[in-house]
Formats: structure tokens, sequence, C-alpha cells
């Protein structure tokens, strides 16, 4: 019997993912450490979501340059720079004093870091090393930074309770580090470097570098995109995405929780199980995109968002009753359900330079994202609950709904030659194509 050995690009696909799961974890600790970093330092919550606001920022507009920057020096090399600012930022956590020193370690160090694994990673590997399947495992990939959740959430909180939120940002250093040594040994930058193709394609060269620097290529592709009705709408229902994923229930929901009589611990682990039915709704997702319109995929998918986010209010309450334990299912079943089809979007509509259009429209993702943050804990401090905030969120879900299926208008347009990678009319479309 003859065996055969899996093509490579599954054991890059399985680095990626360890390496998302690495990034994932200190993205995962703020909501754990609001409530000790405000009984150490008397920090408000506005001031400590002001440091989440940065990086979150920081993770979204990382992602299209961290994209231009694999296209010049390699996946390697970044993702290796952004595991070790990972560590770094949240290792030096432990000797800050001063709540500038939060923004500038939590905020900045971590938020380049982690959006130099964001999702313009995902849909750099994606786009090189798969043909066949490529919906799936985007969703799959897309799924590590919730794994990442559901794998780090409950422990940081149990060691947050138990020894204190340094020992957690500690911890979250080491697992950063231990992901080096297995980037460097498998990740590779393109199938060509070992003389394949892609899986599932045809064998093609990797595309020469170009000469412009990775900023200059990641500021050309914005002016390009931005040129677009497609690249605007996209931006705009990704910002909800947002706003109302990572900004609101991934900063505010333990502190909420809690601010009903809920132990942080019990709230984490509800947070936890949004990570674990997310993977499953990711990757469901994935399969969904490759065989279904990605503009309905995504109105109906912000749709339903917006409903559950107008009735939790009301599910919030001391003890944990199985109407909030369905909306912890059903919210993380949509959590980043809206990625593989944005990604499959943006590689339709931009060609070639998806991936790195992508980054910039998951850098509204992350704009969306800090500004709920932020406005969240405002109207914490205002208000004395999360009320308002949550109504916001569901409004503006049914309104990125609206802007996805607006999409459908121009479901026929095409992208234009290969080596231009963006659109704009049918009729520009056709003399390029044929040139």
């Amino acid at each position: 019997m003859i065996k055969t050995r899996p093509h490579p690009a599954w054991f890059v696909a399985a680095v990626a993912f360890i390496a998302l799961v690495g990034a994932a974890g200190f993205r995962a600790t703020p909501s754990v450490m609001i409530g000790p970093l405000h009984d150490e330092f008397g920090w408000s919550t506005a001031t400590v979501s002001a440091a989440v606001s940065v990086n979150l920022l920081l993770y979204g507009l990382t992602a299209p340059f961290a994209a231009a920057l694999m296209d010049r020096f390699g996946i390697r090399r970044v993702i290796m720079a952004a595991l070790v600012l990972v560590a770094a930022g949240s290792g030096l956590t432990v000797l800050m004093r001063q709540s500038w020193q939060l923004v500038l370690l939590w905020g900045v160090l971590v938020g380049l870091g982690t959006g130099s694994m964001a999702l313009g990673f995902v849909a750099t590997i994606t786009g090189r090393w798969f043909v066949k399947h490529r919906g799936l495992v985007t969703g799959v990939l897309t799924a590590g930074g919730a794994a990442g959740n559901l794998v780090f959430l409950p422990v940081l909180a149990s060691l947050t309770t138990q020894h204190g939120w340094r020992v957690a940002a500690l911890t979250v250093a080491a697992a950063a580090l231990a992901v080096v040594p297995l980037v460097w040994w498998r990740l590779r930058d393109h199938p060509a470097e070992l003389d394949i193709a892609p899986y599932g394609g045809a064998f093609t060269p990797p595309a020469p570098i170009a000469p412009a620097g990775a900023a200059r290529t990641a500021l050309s592709a914005l002016r390009e995109a931005a040129r677009t009705r497609a690249f605007w709408l996209l931006a705009g229902g990704f910002a909800v995405c947002g706003a109302t994923t990572n900004g609101l229930v991934g900063t505010h929901f333990i502190p909420a929780a809690h601010d009903h009589g809920v132990p942080e611990t019990t709230a984490a682990s509800l947070l936890a199980l949004v990570g674990l039915f997310d993977i499953v709704g990711t990757i469901a997702s994935g399969w969904l995109t490759d065989r279904v319109d990605s503009r309905i995929l995504l109105g109906g998918y912000y749709f339903l968002r917006g409903m559950s986010l107008l009735v939790l209010p009301s599910l919030f309450a001391a003890t944990v009753h199985p109407s909030m334990v369905l909306f912890i299912l059903f919210y993380g079943l949509d959590w980043v359900a809206t990625v593989p089809p944005t990604v499959t979007l943006c590689r339709e509509y931009f060609g070639q330079r998806g991936a790195v259009v992508f980054g910039w429209v998951f850098a509204s993702h992350q704009i969306g994202a800090a500004a709920a943050a932020s406005a969240a804990g405002l109207l914490r401090d205002q208000l004395g609950s999360y009320n308002a905030a949550w109504y916001g969120a569901g409004a503006l879900a049914v309104f990125a709904s609206l802007l996805s299926l607006m999409l459908l208008a121009g479901k026929r347009l095409k992208p234009i030659a290969p080596g231009i990678g963006l659109m704009s009319t049918p009729s520009a479309a056709q003399p390029q194509a044929a040139r």
C-alpha cells in the first residue's frame, strides 16, 4: 500500500493556526484585567478602555502594512518579529506604574505585534497556499483567534484571581515566545520555495518583489481601492463587525456581567464559550462561503447579530439562566463568521492585491472596535450601566446588514487584470483584460 504524504500547505496552515492562537492570548486579557488594574492603581474603566482602544486600533492599522511586509520580506520573518513584540509588550507590563505605560506596552507594542498576525496574515496564507478549500481554510485559520480566547481566557481569569494579573501577563509572554521556534521550522513563504503548486492549483512562480517599500505598496492599494464603492461598503460593514465583537462584547462583557453580580471567572467562562462556538461557526461559514454568495451571507450574519444584541440587556442576572447560555451559543456562532465571505469578496473585487486591501478593510474593523471599547467605557462611567452600548450596537449591526446587501447591486462587476488587481466599472475592466 502506497502512503501519500499530506500536501505541505496543510503544515503551513497548521503553524499559522498555532501562531494565531498564540497572538490571541494577550488579546484575551483586557476583559479580565479591567477590575484588577482598577483595584491596584485606581484607574477608571475609561482609562483602561483607552489603552484597549489603542491596542485594537493598532491591531487593525498594522494589518495592511504587515501584509505588504510579508510580500517584501517573507511571512516567516514578519511573524517571528510579531511574536517577539507580543512577548515584550505583555512581559514588560509587570513593571508598569503609570497609565501611559499601559498604553505604550499593552496598547502600542502588543497592538503592533498582534496586528502583524491579524486577518491579513490569514488572507496571505490562503491566497498563496490554497486554491481548493480556500474558503474553508480561511474559516479554520480565522477560528484560531477564537481558539486562543478559548484556551487562554479561563486560564488567565483563574491566574488573575488566584495569583494576580502579573502572573497572567507573564504566562502570555511565555506562550508567544514558545511559538517562535515552530514558525522558524515549518512556516514557508510560498509553495515555489518547495517547487510545488498550491493545494488544488497549478504551479506559479512567486510574484517579483515590488521595488516600492511596504508602506508605499499598502498606501497605493488603499488609494486605488478607495475609488470603488465595494471597498466602502465592505469597510463600513466590517467596522460595525469590530465594534460589536472585540470592541464591545470582547472588552466589556465580563465587567457588564460583574455589574449584575456574576463572578468574573464565571463571566470569563461564558466568554470562552463564545470562542468555542465561534470555531464551529467560522469553519461552517468558510464551508458556506465556497457555496453561497458571500454578500447574502454577510447580510444574514449582521442582521442576526443585531437582533441578538438588542435582547442582551434583558438577559443579565446574578445567576446564569438558560437564555444567557442560548445567547452565548448564538453569538459565538456568528462572532467572526463574517471573515471568510469578506476575504472572498476582497479577492473577488481586488484580485492579487486582495490580501493588502483586506488589511485595510480589517483596519476599519479595528477602528470600529477601538471606538466601541472607549465609548462603552465612557457610557458605563456616565450612565452607570452598559445598556445604551448594547442597544446602539444592535442598531449598527442591522445597518451593516443593509450595507452588505447593497453589494448585490454590483454583483456582476469583475476584477480587472491580475497585474492591476482593482476594478472600477465593467467598461474599464474589459479593455484591461484584453491587453
